[in-house]
């Protein structure tokens, strides 16, 4: 029963960085592909119906961990303090710029916003990259230092690249100025995904090791399991619905 959760557990690392990877490496591109206030608003636009669907997965990753990996949960809050306080107040930042930047007119309202969305998706990623470095080195070192600075900046340039590409899929005619297929997305998806992966697939046996007792993990896999199937249907539903779109789609009025 350990290894199935642990199983489940990193599935749900790999797909919230498979897909809200784009998301934050939107947001880290913002001022460069954004060049006009058009430009910005189609970039937003782009990103917006799959927010709140790929962060789910960021939820179900932190209940996974609470309920299977408590002691694992209490070594990591207490090991990435930091690290947790910075990730949590970029996640807001981020989320406040996509909900109010359309809130009021105004040229200076918006670019106030729309930095405030890039400074937060930095912080995501600067913070995601060096969470997983200290993970790796079995939080036996200093949360913040060099190596996981640079691991921040990989982690980074990683969903910079999968934004960029999702982009250019979603928007075939917009600022990115090329096309991508539905396959370089998925290229772009393993790229982004392949730290979560790689510190998943390291940090396997000091999970196990601090796994729940089986009877948890029993009474877990009959409450929570059978609500997967909902959560991978309503992915796939927000996959369908908004596929790439032109220059004539106008923007959903909730960003």
């Amino acid at each position: 029963m350990d290894i199935l959760w642990l199983g489940v557990l990193a599935l749900l690392l790999i797909g919230y960085f498979a897909l809200e990877g784009f998301d934050i490496g939107l947001g880290l591109l913002l001022p460069v592909l954004g060049r006009t206030s058009r430009d910005r608003d189609r970039i937003v636009a782009a990103m917006a119906p799959f927010v709140l669907a790929n962060e789910v997965w960021l939820v179900a990753v932190a209940g996974v961990l609470f309920g299977a990996f408590p002691a694992a949960e209490g070594e990591a809050l207490f090991g990435l303090y930091p690290l947790v306080v910075t990730l949590l107040l970029s996640w807001i930042v981020r989320d406040a710029g996509l909900w109010f930047r359309r809130r009021l007119d105004g040229s200076a309202w918006r670019a106030a916003w729309d930095w405030a969305i890039f400074a937060g998706s930095a912080g995501l990623a600067l913070s995601w990259g060096m969470a997983l470095a200290a993970i790796a080195g079995g939080l036996s070192g200093p949360a913040v230092g060099l190596p996981g600075l640079g691991a921040g900046l990989l982690v980074a340039a990683a969903f910079a690249f999968h934004g960029w590409t999702f982009a250019s899929w979603r928007l075939p005619d917009g600022p990115t100025g090329s096309r991508r297929t539905g396959r370089a997305l998925l290229v772009s998806a393993c790229v982004a995904a392949a730290p979560a992966a790689a510190v998943a697939a390291a940090t396997a046996p000091w999970l196990l090791e601090r796994a729940a007792p089986a009877g948890t993990l029993g009474v877990l896999s009959v409450i929570i399991l059978p609500f997967t199937p909902l959560m991978v249907g309503a992915q796939v539903w927000v996959w369908r619905a908004f596929g790439p779109r032109s220059a004539a789609d106008r923007m959903p009025s909730f960003f």
